[in-house]
């Protein structure tokens, strides 16, 4: 642009401005399509990124014990899974398109300008370090307020995510505007931390035009009378305010890579402290060195002791007990007395604070967790299907399982003629957590799921509470049959269930009580004989 100002505009040669002018068109259509190549290959490494990140992380999260998703918390885990890997997402692609366009052009910029005119430059020179420190400034004061913007994020993907899975609840009692205030105390509250940062964040914007500005025009003043004494040409000055401009520009693109990095380190800091947890429980040394394997189904309890991360109480306190193969215990007992909990402890959902759990006379944590998971079948309290078909449910428990497997398996739990009742049969579509199914069949289906294993030990965890009482005699005596050498514990509340089982553990406040066969503990026990009584029929 000099050159075409004092060599071709000022002496009138058109010849000079039109050769440069083809030279800056050449240079532009370069840039162009360097623009584009950054573009394509930017886009692709961003997304491919994210990709790779989110799939690490859902790994890791699956990993995770009970203990350790409770301590994050799910919302805050599915706000990590996409918001903050977006915003990482978001850094990637801005920092692949602008971290190597604007230092190149500021330090080029700076370079033609000191080649202009020395003086001149160090003024420019002199206002960068201010323009870096105002930055710093601003951004450090801005950071602690992007951690508090996307813990507030999670608060309100908490809100929204409780609110969506006890949508039943709220219209059962009518409380939609309760939750509607809610919701939007939770969102205002985002709003106001979201505009308190970016106010923060933003004033880098101003600062740096007002610096730059106030430079331009000393530089003018200055450049405008070097001008008038001949020591600079009109060009040049042209060409110096120019480069001024760019740097601006450059210096402006940098500051808003720097304050998206700012906000995605918030975000960085967060995935880390998924990605770097200890996991509480994995496989062990002697579990990795030694296939051990469940042949019997054998559970011994030595001394155990559990309370959950950050309680301040156990809520399981010296429990001993020796269960042998194939027998069937009954765990009964008050809410609250953690039986859940107890229970737990064998497939190694947690671990006990103190003593031991025995199986095979192996203790669980020496065993590899997939043998573990394998050969222990689970029913929770609260059953969960997936979307997709009630074939595709059932095989959860064994991706390999023939259809006559599946038939034998829904047949023990009651399961296959409701099944068959559908028009669609096996291949009927659920819905999410099984909204089209009843949740009497759901438990049955979610016990199909487990007796596909055909595990050593099964677990049910006051599965058949939705059935009628003649329906879950069934599934007992399909059970004694189907599983003759299983170990079966089975939380319940039904006197039935507990009769028919070959002894009963009695937990009160985290103790046992009592352990004995069911028409020795009305005499012995006076938790269970209470309980018993509560059941009985007065005229």
């Amino acid at each position: 642009m000099a050159e075409v100002i004092d060599n071709g505009v000022v002496p009138k040669d058109m010849s000079i401005v039109i050769d440069i002018g083809f030279k800056m068109l050449f240079v532009a259509i370069v840039g162009l399509i360097a623009s584009v190549i950054n573009v394509v290959v930017s886009s692709r490494a961003s997304i491919g990124f994210g990709t790779d990140l989110r799939s690490v992380l859902f790994k890791k999260i699956q990993q995770l014990s009970f203990s350790e998703i409770d301590q994050f918390n799910s919302a805050s885990l599915i706000t990590r899974l996409t918001n903050d890997i977006i915003r990482i997402q978001q850094v990637i692609l801005m920092g692949m398109r602008l971290m190597l366009r604007s230092p190149l052009m500021l330090i080029m910029a700076i370079f033609f300008v000191i080649k202009i005119n020395t003086s001149l430059a160090l003024i420019l020179i002199a206002a960068v370090p201010i323009l870096g420190i105002s930055v710093f400034l601003i951004l450090y004061k801005g950071f602690p307020l992007f951690m508090k913007v996307q813990q507030k994020v999670d608060s309100l993907n908490s809100v929204v995510r409780e609110n969506l899975i006890n949508i039943r609840v709220v219209k059962s009692f009518v409380r939609e505007d309760f939750e509607s205030k809610k919701f939007t105390k939770s969102s205002e509250e985002l709003r106001d931390m979201v505009v308190r940062a970016s106010n923060i964040v933003v004033s880098i914007f101003p600062v740096m035009q007002l610096i730059m500005n106030i430079s331009i025009v000393v530089i003018l003043w200055i450049g405008g009378s070097k001008v008038i004494s001949g020591e600079l040409k009109v060009g040049e000055l042209i060409s110096f305010v120019n480069y001024l401009a760019q740097i601006l520009m450059a210096l402006m693109l940098l500051s808003m890579v720097i304050m998206n990095i700012a906000r995605a380190s918030a975000s960085s800091q967060r995935i880390l402290e998924v990605l770097d947890a200890d996991l509480s429980i994995k496989n062990t040394e002697e579990a990795l060195h030694h296939n051990y394997k469940i042949e019997k189904g054998e559970v011994i309890f030595k001394d155990v002791y559990f309370r959950y991360l950050n309680g301040e109480n156990d809520v399981l306190k010296d429990i001993n007990f020796h269960i042998y193969q194939g027998e069937t215990i009954a765990v009964v007992g008050a809410t609250g007395t953690s039986k859940t909990s107890m229970l737990q402890l064998i497939p190694r959902l947690y671990d006990p604070t103190k003593g031991k759990v025995l199986i095979d006379g192996i203790d669980v944590k020496d065993y590899n967790l997939n043998e573990l998971h394998a050969k222990i079948g689970m029913v929770l309290q609260k059953n969960e299907l997936f979307s997709g078909t009630i074939l595709e449910n059932l095989r959860w428990g064994k991706p390999d399982a023939s259809i006559e497997e599946i038939e034998e398996a829904t047949k023990v739990a009651q399961a296959h003629e409701f099944i068959m009742s559908f028009s669609d049969g096996y291949n009927t579509m659920l819905g999410r957590g099984g909204i089209n199914v009843s949740g009497g069949q759901k438990q049955r289906i979610c016990i199909a799921r487990a007796l596909l294993r055909k595990p050593r030990i099964l677990i049910l965890d006051d599965s058949t509470s939705a059935v009628d009482s003649d329906t879950e005699q069934k599934i007992r005596h399909n059970l004694n049959r189907f599983l003759q050498n299983t170990t079966v514990f089975i939380i319940t509340q039904r006197i039935n269930t507990m009769q028919s089982a070959d002894r009963v553990i009695v937990l009160e406040d985290g103790e046992i009580d009592a352990i004995g066969k069911p028409h020795e503990l009305i005499e012995h026990s006076k938790v269970y004989r209470e309980i018993y009584n509560s059941q009985q029929i007065a005229f």
